[in-house]
């Protein structure tokens, strides 16, 4: 299955027009109706899930969340209505303190974290045997999705799956987020993740350092800071290293679509793994010159087109919707 064409809106030139006008333009109020159940893990702690539809028997797609978003942000409403469309019901996973409640056990989530993945795939396989199952990422929880993929190769309960704006190395996403105007949406998602690191002070406290989580200014300060020494990284460029999905790709045996702009602001192009991917036959890389991160819109202003999260659900119903 060949990728469409992808056009950037006009009235929204550039990268930064794409990413942002993407994360305004999108509805979160818009439906689904949304159905949440909390599940226990094995180490105490707990994940909120939000699944559309109701029918067992329909096919079914994971949605991975980014970074400090969830499964309600705006990228991952507009893609349970794409698929909605196609007949395939959504699972959104909201990562270890995303849904809006802090989890319980002293760490977070992270970029390279496939267990809480696992566990919820097996749990889904478990309550539904025969059910078509897909899975969709946006960004971090792309690069979670690829990583997961690789470990698991052929065993991966997955008939097929789409990442879409993969930090692919995170250590170089990392410098491209201190070069101009990318340093904006840095201080952003810095700026959350210290505050939810430090609203669990009380439960970290003795395990990280918290004057350099609260001094911390780039994602390595507060890698080194929090990510590292909470979840077994030696520091920031080993958690990094071991976490960056583009060594897993070689090893992927779903068939999976990476949608991809080259001049995304998270990560510069010649980090994107082209010919990685373009040796791997399973593998259908999507990539564009123009979209930004997360954006890819297109049509008119008065009725804008969301193409990643369109193109992703015709490459997942083409392998687990009834035909």
């Amino acid at each position: 299955m060949s990728a469409p064409d992808f056009r950037p809106a006009v009235w929204l030139p550039g990268p930064h027009a794409q990413t942002l006008g993407a994360r305004l333009l999108r509805s979160r109020a818009a439906g689904p109706t949304l159905r949440r159940e909390r599940v226990e893990l094995p180490d105490g702690d707990f994940l909120d899930l939000d699944a559309t539809g109701g029918n067992p028997d329909a096919a079914l797609a994971l949605v991975l969340h980014g970074l400090e978003g969830s499964a309600t942000s705006g990228y991952a409403r507009q893609v349970y209505r794409s698929l909605a469309a196609r007949g395939i019901e959504s699972l959104g996973l909201n990562f270890r303190s995303c849904s809006g409640a802090l989890n319980r056990t002293p760490r977070l989530y992270h970029s390279g974290e496939t267990s809480d993945l696992r566990f919820v795939l097996e749990l889904v396989r478990r309550r539904f045997p025969r059910r078509p199952l897909g899975a969709v990422g946006f960004s971090l929880g792309g690069n979670i999705l690829l990583k997961y993929l690789g470990e698991e190769g052929a065993a991966a309960p997955l008939a097929a799956a789409a990442a879409i704006s993969v930090p692919f190395d995170l250590a170089a996403g990392a410098r491209r987020l201190e070069r101009g105007f990318s340093r904006g949406y840095r201080r952003y998602l810095v700026g959350k993740l210290k505050r939810k690191t430090l609203a669990k002070a009380a439960l970290l406290d003795g395990r990280v350092d918290l004057g350099r989580v609260r001094r911390s200014r780039t994602f390595q300060e507060f890698d080194d800071a929090a990510t590292a020494p909470l979840h077994g990284f030696a520091d920031a460029q080993d958690y990094y290293a071991r976490s960056s999905s583009n060594q897993y790709l070689a090893s992927i045996r779903v068939p999976t679509l990476l949608i991809h702009a080259l001049d995304d602001p998270f990560l510069p192009p010649e980090a994107v793994p082209r010919e990685v991917v373009a040796a791997n036959p399973v593998l259908t890389g999507a990539f564009t010159r123009h979209g930004g991160h997360v954006g890819f819109v297109t049509g008119p202003p008065w009725a804008p087109v969301f193409w990643a999260e369109g193109w992703a659900a015709d490459f997942l119903a083409g392998y687990i919707a009834p035909t």
